[in-house]
């Protein structure tokens, strides 16, 4: 008994579109949500700049782009040959 292509093919959870679209709805709806809080929190600031609304998912989106931008340049500094240990 032979298996097919197309039976041996995992199906994912995340696979089905109606799934995924209501995932990334909720995903929206809660940092929507907590942004909306964000002007009714009361927050004890040190610096001007934190009294700015979504100031900190601003600044964790920044943070996860310029720690992507940099991995990119460290792994050309550390990157080896492909045959490095063959040597």
């Amino acid at each position: 008994m032979s298996v097919t292509n197309k039976e041996s093919e995992k199906k994912y959870l995340l696979d089905r579109p109606r799934f995924a679209r209501g995932l990334l709805v909720l995903f929206l709806l809660v940092a929507f949500g907590t942004l909306g809080l964000d002007l009714f929190i009361e927050r004890h600031v040190e610096h001007p700049f934190e009294r700015l609304v979504g100031f900190y998912g601003i600044w964790g989106f920044v943070s996860c782009v310029v720690l992507v931008l940099a991995a990119r340049k460290l792994r050309n500094l550390v990157m080896r040959d492909e045959d490095h240990y063959d040597d």
